[in-house]
């Protein structure tokens, strides 16, 4: 595949998910606007609103992230369908965290403990996606990463099929704070030294 080519199916790919991605952060964004224009209207959980900053943070990290793949010299199927569905699995995130209706909960605590096993089960994907993402960008790019890489996601991954069965609050408290302190250090040293 010459290119030309290349970038031009980049280029198709990048369209595709920043549609996706965009849709993601609109929801995010409504659902943020509707507190402050119907404050009364439904109550507000920490821990869900903690999730939505740790969202957004990510749904950035992700769309700088996917900026490597103008790297990538051979375009297939499978690889186009891998970032649509990473993109997809993020848009049903945002998805869960501000629903359409909230008619059928006594507020976003009720809700979100509700649907915790939906909302960590697919979070638990989205970091086994990340994997495959990466490797997609090269050995020597997964390499590049350092160990550290690997070990976030598997923790990652095991903290949140954790978080799917445990109804404790401090436990989700913990979990949010540490993830949005974790990020945000992560995305500060991956691409501040590069």
């Amino acid at each position: 595949m010459d290119h030309a080519t290349t970038i031009k199916l980049f280029e198709h790919c990048r369209l595709i998910v920043g549609m996706v991605m965009s849709l993601a952060i609109a929801r995010l964004l409504n659902g943020l606007a509707r507190f402050v224009q119907h404050p009364k209207k439904v109550k507000v959980y920490g821990v869900h609103l903690a999730w939505v900053f740790t969202m957004l943070l990510l749904l950035t990290h992700f769309w700088w992230w996917e900026f490597r793949l103008i790297d990538l010299q051979i375009w297939t199927f499978g690889a186009y369908f891998l970032i649509i569905l990473y993109a997809i699995v993020f848009f049903i995130l945002c998805s869960l965290l501000f629903p359409d209706t909230m008619e059928e909960y006594s507020g976003f605590e009720d809700y979100f403990k509700s649907r915790q096993k939906w909302f960590f089960g697919i979070f638990a994907l989205s970091f086994l996606i990340d994997l495959l993402d990466t490797w997609l960008k090269g050995a020597a790019h997964f390499q590049s990463l350092g160990v550290e890489y690997p070990i976030r996601n598997f923790a990652y991954i095991v903290l949140c099929l954790v978080a799917m069965f445990v109804k404790s609050n401090r436990f989700h408290v913990a979990l949010v704070v540490i993830s949005l302190v974790y990020e945000v250090s992560y995305i500060l040293r991956l691409f501040n030294t590069q």
